[in-house]
């Protein structure tokens, strides 16, 4: 299984894309191909009005690295790794930025649409988060979005690693070990139990077999 990294830190040596790097290097001793993309490199403009910005064969019109990252790293990927710094209790801008481009190949007068969006979903997906503060209601903007953001998508959410740090390299400091909780994460990025009962949903009782 192959595993992507979305690094949204504009510090390529910062705690977030630390994390993500260990979440990597968890998912690579089980065997699964690991890559990291730092977001600064690809994003380089927000989303427009795709009905006045659209090129005459319904295709994105900005020319950025955007469309590369993502027909070529993110739509063959089997798990997404979103890392961010927690900046003003929410995700970095080019994590934001990302996300909401999305909307311009998924719509349907997109020429690939059908095809991006069938790639798209079905994935499963890990979060890491490095931030200054311990306050746990810090991290309740980011968890919600981006839970919500996999359940659009029909990804499974394997799990959130938060570490404290602000300068760089820290977060092999914080004495909850972040460090090795993302590891941990990446070795079950793809076999770790995922739940998310509805009404329906049939349950025996028992979660750990």
């Amino acid at each position: 299984m192959k595993a992507l990294a979305l690094s949204a830190s504009p510090r390529k040596d910062g705690n977030s894309r630390m994390l993500a790097e260990t979440v990597l290097e968890g998912a690579a001793s089980r065997g699964h191909e690991v890559e990291l993309a730092d977001l600064t490199d690809a994003v380089a403009a927000p989303l427009r009005d795709c009905r006045t910005c659209r090129q005459a064969d319904g295709a994105c019109s900005i020319g950025d690295g955007y469309e590369t990252l993502l027909r070529r790293q993110v739509l063959p990927a089997d798990a997404l790794v979103l890392a961010t710094p927690l900046y003003w209790y929410g995700i970095a801008g080019q994590l934001k930025i990302f996300i909401d481009r999305l909307f311009c190949y998924i719509k349907a007068d997109h020429p690939d649409s059908a095809e991006v969006t069938q790639r798209l979903v079905g994935k499963r997906m890990a979060v890491v988060v490095s931030s200054e503060e311990t306050y746990p209601g810090s991290m309740v903007g980011v968890t919600a979005q981006l839970q919500e953001l996999a359940r659009y998508l029909h990804h499974d959410l394997v799990g959130v690693v938060r570490g404290v740090a602000n300068s760089r390299g820290e977060v092999a400091r914080d004495p909850a070990d972040p460090l090795a909780q993302a590891f941990g994460l990446g070795t079950r990025l793809f076999d770790g139990h995922v739940s998310d009962h509805r009404i329906d949903t049939v349950r025996s009782g028992v979660v750990w077999p």
